[in-house]
This record gives C-alpha cells, structure tokens and sequence, in this order.
C-alpha cells in the first residue's frame, strides 16, 4: 500500500488591515516627523551642514503628506474634528518647506535647457551674458542659432535673477515658519499622534479596504477625463495655443492631470499600509511621469512669466519664447509617457 504523504501545510491568511493598522502608520509617520525635526534643528545650528539640513527638510515634508493624506484618506476612521483642523496645517509645513526645493529644482531645468536649445555650453552662454552687446560695426547673427545663442544668455540671466531671488525669499519664509507659534502648535500636536491616535468609535475593528477602493474609484474617475487619446499622440498642437499669450493664467489644460498626480499620490500612500490592496507595477512610474508634467508646466510657466519682463530685448524674448515651447513639449511627452503606462493592464 502507497504511502501517503501528509498534505502540505496551508498558508495562514493575512489578516485585513483595520483601524489598528492604521493608527500605527500614523504613529510611525508621527514619530518620522519628530526624528526629522530634530535632526533639523541640529543641522540647522551647524551640527550636521547645509546637506543635512536639505535631507531633513525632505524627510519632514514626506511624513507631513503621508499624516496629511492617511487623515483624507481614512476621515472616516477618526475623530473628524480632530482631522479636519490638522489636515490643513499639515499641508501649511509640507507647502511652506517645499517653496524653496521648487524654486532651486526650476532653474535646475530651466538653464540646461537653454544651453541644449542654444547649442552652446553653460559657460560659453555666461560668458555672452556677461559681453554686452556687440560693438559697432560688429556683424549681427546671421543665423537663428547666433540669434538664440546671445537670447539664451540674456534670458538665462534674467531667470537665474529671478528664482534666486524666489529661492532666497523662500528659505527666508521656511525659517520663519520653523520658528513660528503655529509651526510649534503643528508639532505639538504630532508628538500626541506619536502616542495616542485619535480613533473614532469601533475603528479598530473596521477595514480599511472599502476607504481604500474609494480612493482608487476617486483617481479613476479623474484619470477617465484626461484626454489619454490626444496624449497618444506625438504632438498635441492644442497644448501651444495659449503660448505667451498676456493672460498670466495658468494653462488650462493642466489642471486636471495635477488633480490627477495629487489623487495619485492619495492612493500611493494609502497603499502603503501592509495588506491594504494588491500590488500595482503601474503606480511608481505613472507617478514619476506627472510629477515630470507637473515640473515642466511649472517651468514654462517661469518662461512665460520672465518674457513679460518690461524693457527686455528682442532676442531675449525670442529665446525665453522657445523655452516656452520646448518646456510645454516636454509636458505632452509626460502626458505621452503616462498614458503610455497607465493603459497597460497590471
């Protein structure tokens, strides 16, 4: 008679994650928050120098957004009182601290794409910048190249002029923020979070799956709006009718794809919680490729603004102008980019 092998032990089933559950991402989150400023406040007295300052920053704005966005996400789950007043100054730290990154990252984008439309190098483009103009007598550009060339470098000026300044203005306001009542009141708070979340009745034994899912139905329902097959295209002309148009609006086709990239982010950070939906290869590059939309947008919103700078030169124009273009090309071949990766089934 054949042997008979015992059956294979049966794999215990992960329990659905609960209100528990997510008190402790919150407490975690909390506790990341005090770990980050107190590295800050030591950098920021010279213990730790400039980069270590740059990296607490960034790890105090990443546990700020994910606290900001388990209280969106999961409201329901707790004292809505309590979440609805510690939402907004969450958001005030994160959107304070972020001012100066942002102003830095745009000039990080902004000049090196005038120096490739330009074909010329940083320096050779500085060193224009800084000639005058041509001396009397002296050939003109004969070429659109020569043209853009001493254009990139007077725009390169005047933006290098201009968010610096922003980025000055910018850290001056984080510092002052930090050392603010209201910032001190944000982190009182969050140090209670550390140790006592404030769970509304029977939480703990609730899923947080269907919150979950409704944070997913609410970024699908965004992303069928887009218009993912004009993004399928190579080139959208309709993204350049506003060019440089004297509204200082921002464009409008741009505002539901950065709806989009915030609901992205929503359900990302939901999803952080162990067990609280399947894996999805699709969430980390579609989130690059927006963030990637929400950057050039942004810059050539800066071109636009920077050409309307009273008393500039033509050619200063002319180059800002095609800075213009090219970052709003680099916005469709975001939108390309996402679509491309949306659409595949994970």
């Amino acid at each position: 008679m054949a042997r008979r092998h015992p059956d294979p032990p049966r794999p215990e089933e992960v329990p659905a994650p609960t209100g528990d559950d997510l008190a402790g991402y919150l407490r975690s989150q909390a506790t990341e928050f005090l770990r980050a400023l107190r590295s800050h406040r030591e950098t920021g007295n010279g213990l730790g120098g400039a980069e270590g300052a740059v990296d607490a920053g960034r790890a105090l704005r990443r546990s700020a957004r994910r606290i900001s966005a388990a209280l969106h996400t999961f409201r329901a789950l707790l004292d809505p009182a309590w979440a609805d007043t510690m939402r907004p100054e969450l958001a005030w730290v994160s959107g304070t601290l972020a001012l100066e990154h942002a102003q830095e990252a745009r000039l990080d984008r902004l000049l090196p794409a005038l120096h490739r439309l330009s074909g010329s190098t940083p320096l050779a483009v500085r060193a224009v910048a800084h000639a005058g103009p041509p001396r009397t007598g002296a050939p003109a550009p004969g070429t659109e190249r020569g043209s853009l060339t001493v254009g990139a470098a007077k725009a390169g000026a005047l933006l290098e002029r201009r968010l610096t300044l922003a980025r000055a203005r910018a850290h001056s306001a984080a510092l002052e923020a930090l050392g603010s009542a209201r910032f001190h009141a944000v982190a009182d708070r969050v140090a209670l979070l550390a140790s006592d979340v404030p769970l509304a009745p029977a939480a703990s034994g609730t899923g947080l799956g269907p919150l979950a899912a409704a944070a997913e139905d609410r970024l699908a329902g965004a992303v069928a709006t887009l218009p993912l097959v004009t993004a399928g295209d190579p080139y959208n002309a309709q993204a350049l009718v506003h060019g440089l148009s004297p509204d200082p609006a921002p464009h409008p086709q741009d505002g539901p794809w950065h709806q989009v990239r915030l609901l992205l982010r929503l359900h990302r950070y939901a999803r952080e919680i162990p067990g609280t939906a399947l894996a999805d290869p699709r969430l980390r590059p579609a989130a690059e490729a927006l963030t990637r939309h929400r950057d050039a947008a942004e810059a050539a919103a800066e071109a636009a603004q920077a050409a309307r700078t009273p008393r500039i030169t033509p050619a200063t124009a002319y180059a800002l102008g095609v800075l213009h273009a090219d970052q709003r090309h680099e916005v469709e071949a975001a939108r390309f980019t996402f679509q491309q990766t949306w659409q595949h089934t994970p």
